[in-house]
């Protein structure tokens, strides 16, 4: 029985075959401009906004600006990570510090993907990274002893990410990669948004969280 030379399946006779195992395909969502990586997606749609995807493939990115948004992305992931890390061991609240913590691994996800993406390595968020930080970023009083408080610093944080890269995007030339790059990372921040209001309904309504 003759073998697939990359994936080790076996191959029927003389059979005329590609080997797709294990290969992973970049798409950018028309409507939305999110970057999303897989093989396929169901009806080849956005699997956040449902808008139509097409096969993405974008060269090194050299020039300045194109760096210098890249670089803001990181930025704001490493500052939500950390806000993230410290919301979930400063709660009292059991579900809110599990909560937390699962958005906490969504953000380091999210930066691994950024990392395998751009092929930047990035630093340890620091230990002490404190709340007031975030609240002062996010233009929200800090109310140590509301949870609530917590939630809506996140969505506030996450929301001036998403009008930074929507203004940046605005001012960037026509057909630059850095237009591209903000329209991108704006619809990641808005995914942000739209989860954390979702979850934040819902423990107030004390229901379970979708996450």
């Amino acid at each position: 029985m003759i073998s697939c030379p990359r994936c080790r399946r076996p191959i029927e006779g003389e059979e005329v075959y590609i080997c797709c195992a294990n290969l992973e395909l970049r798409w950018r969502c028309v409507a939305c401009g999110k970057v999303s990586e897989g093989f396929a997606f169901p009806y080849g749609m956005c699997p956040h906004c449902k808008g139509k995807l097409d096969l993405f493939e974008r060269g090194p990115i050299a020039d300045t600006k194109g760096l210098a948004a890249i670089r803001a992305a990181f930025e704001i992931e490493l500052g939500g990570h950390a806000f993230y890390r410290r919301a979930a061991t400063e709660s009292k609240d059991p579900p809110l510090r599990e909560l937390f913590g699962r958005f906490a691994a969504m953000e380091q996800e999210h930066m691994e993907t950024l990392s395998k993406r751009y092929h930047a390595d990035l630093p340890q968020p620091a230990e002490d990274f404190q709340i007031d930080h975030a609240a002062i970023f996010a233009g929200v009083e800090r109310k140590p002893e509301d949870p609530a408080n917590l939630f809506r610093i996140a969505i506030a944080f996450e929301e001036r990410a998403v009008k930074f890269f929507s203004e940046q995007g605005a001012q960037a030339p026509e057909g630059s990669v850095e237009k591209d790059l903000y329209k991108e990372f704006a619809a990641e921040e808005r995914e942000h948004v739209a989860l954390l209001t979702t979850e934040y309904e819902r423990w107030k309504a004390g229901k379970a969280g979708l996450l």
